[in-house]
Order: structure tokens, then C-alpha cells, then sequence
């Protein structure tokens, strides 16, 4: 049987505290103290899936980070958010390529029939059940205003 994530995740655990990784060791239990304040506040066992959509949250709180502390002027704090990220990102399953995901959107905005920047909110639900869990919806996004934008 597959090792679930959770397990993964708290084998890592284990192995950044035999090698001594300070940084990777505080992130790997940011993401536990999370799993488990939310196994606690609702009563529930999280499976792989629950377990990613808190990653994926960690990680855009990382993102937004990184970009006001680089607005801030403070690239000592950015730099450690981006490390943390790092961590995070290597628990989400592969995505698929730029290229992959730009052809997704193509196909999308022909099946959708969409004929200009109004017909977004198809195209991107089309997109949201089609594509992975851990996409980077923003990316995407910005994907199809190009798509959708008059030539």
C-alpha cells in the first residue's frame, strides 16, 4: 500500500530532524500544526486531498507574502518565505507544463464558444474541472485574458 501524504510528510519530518535542517524542519511543521488544528476543529481524519488543499493554501499565503515583502523592500523576509515555499510546492503533485496549460485553454475557449473578455467566467469553469488539483489558477488566468483579448 502507498504511503499516504500525511505519513510523507511526517517521515520528512523525522529525517530533517536527524539532519539537523532547521528551516526545512519549521516548514514541515507548519504544515502539520495545520493538518491537525483542522483534524481537531472539525472532528475528521484529513485524506490526501484535504491535505493538499491546505498546502495549496500555504503556499499562496507564501506567494503573497514574498511579493509584499519584495514590494517592502525587505528581501531578507522574502528570502525565507521563498525557501519556504519551496518546501511546500515539492508536496503538490506535478502540474502540467506552460505549454500543456496553454493548450487547455485553447481547447476551452473553442468548446466554450467564448468570443471575448465577457465569456471568462466560462472558459475558467470549464477550466477549474478540467485541470489539476494545484494549478496555478492565476497563471491560467492571465492565460485566457490573452486568449480572450480582441486581436
Amino acid at each position: 500500500m502507498a504511503m499516504g501524504l500525511k505519513e510523507q510528510i511526517t517521515d520528512d519530518m523525522k529525517a530533517a530532524m536527524r539532519a539537523k535542517e532547521a528551516d526545512k524542519l519549521k516548514t514541515i511543521r507548519l504544515i502539520l500544526n495545520d493538518i491537525k488544528r483542522r483534524e481537531v476543529d472539525e472532528r475528521i481524519e484529513l485524506d490526501d486531498e484535504q491535505t493538499l488543499v491546505i498546502i495549496e493554501k500555504m503556499i499562496k499565503q507564501r506567494k503573497d507574502s514574498i511579493s509584499q515583502f519584495e514590494n517592502g523592500n525587505r528581501q531578507d523576509l522574502a528570502d525565507i518565505e521563498k525557501a519556504e515555499l519551496a518546501i511546500l510546492v515539492a508536496y503538490m503533485p506535478a502540474g502540467l507544463s506552460e505549454a500543456e496549460i496553454a493548450a487547455e485553454v485553447a481547447a476551452a475557449v473553442t468548446a466554450s464558444g467564448a468570443a471575448g473578455p465577457q465569456d471568462m467566467g466560462k472558459v475558467m469553469g470549464l477550466l477549474k474541472a478540467k485541470l489539476p488539483k494545484g494549478t496555478d489558477m492565476s497563471a491560467v488566468s492571465g492565460l485566457i485574458k490573452k486568449a480572450l483579448a480582441p486581436a
